[in-house]
């Protein structure tokens, strides 16, 4: 399947948008309830979200070969995206490190946590922004267009928002506007379908004097509707979740759906890449 040989990297970005989609909602939810036993599940749980955004970054190491790479890529923080998305996802690691080391601990002042949880979510942004323009190359055409703002915004949301409320939903949620979550990732997903398909149409315009961008990934279409049905199926179990918000597997399952539908999606954005003339500089 075209695009695999770029593992490292669809774990990375995608664990990264969930897990700073997930991290908006948990920030809401903070602000919005006062139970305090819902409030120290809260930060219980957010424990998994510094694991998996610590895998993410594993599997981005892994993909530049060596960690003293890595610390290399940060040489150029504020004229390349590229150390752009490392250093503030690095920021953004560290601060959620930090908030939850502190109040696992009970370290963390009431009016400082409020602070903390602002900064963390607007570097979450920032690093999102980052790893988003790393990919609009002039001379990857089937990359540098808005299909990608669309994919990996999108990402936030249906891989975010999913894993943020089978995290969250207990019978002991007591913020009725938490309940529409669903919902809003229902319209994502209609949204994401939608660009998906008109993607699809695109990619015959898209043409080169040795290659078709459609002849990179001849199981589009196949793979687009697993990917969909994926969601589908975790969109149904969210639902699901409203009635029964103790159902452990179904959140299991949420999780998995949605972030491996996102994955398959991630490995078609890969597979897409082709260029167009020589790029000169740096």
């Amino acid at each position: 399947m075209n695009g695999l040989h770029e593992l490292p990297l669809i774990i990375f970005t995608v664990l990264a948008q969930s897990v700073t989609g997930a991290f908006l909602l948990f920030s809401a939810l903070l602000f919005l309830t006062q139970d305090k036993f819902y409030r120290d599940y809260i930060h219980k749980v957010m424990f998994i979200l510094l694991a998996l955004l610590g895998i993410g970054f594993v599997a981005s190491i892994l993909h530049l070969g060596s960690p003293l790479r890595a610390f290399n890529s940060l040489n150029r923080v504020g004229s390349s995206m590229l150390s752009n998305e490392i250093a503030s996802g690095s920021v953004f690691f560290a601060l959620l490190g930090g908030y939850w080391l502190l109040t696992l601990f009970n370290k963390m002042p009431k009016g400082l946590a409020y602070l903390w949880l602002i900064l963390t979510s607007i570097v979450g942004l920032i690093f999102m922004y980052m790893m988003n323009q790393v990919y609009h190359i002039a001379t990857v055409p089937t990359w540098n267009n808005s299909f990608t703002y669309w994919q990996f915004y999108l990402t936030i949301i249906l891989g975010g928002w999913s894993l943020g409320y089978a995290l969250l939903q207990t019978d002991r949620t007591d913020v009725a506007i938490f309940r529409q979550v669903p919902k809003a990732i229902t319209l994502a997903f209609l949204l994401s379908a939608i660009v998906t398909i008109y993607q699809g149409f695109h990619l015959s315009s898209i043409v080169t004097p040795v290659q078709q961008a459609v002849d990179l990934v001849p199981d589009f279409a196949i793979l687009t509707a697993i990917r969909l049905t994926l969601l589908a199926v975790s969109i149904a179990l969210l639902f699901y979740l409203i009635r029964q918000p103790n159902s452990v597997m179904s959140k299991i399952l949420i999780i998995v759906f949605a972030l491996g539908a996102e994955m398959i999606g991630r490995t078609l954005f890969y597979g897409l890449h082709m260029t167009v003339g020589t790029a000169v500089g740096g």
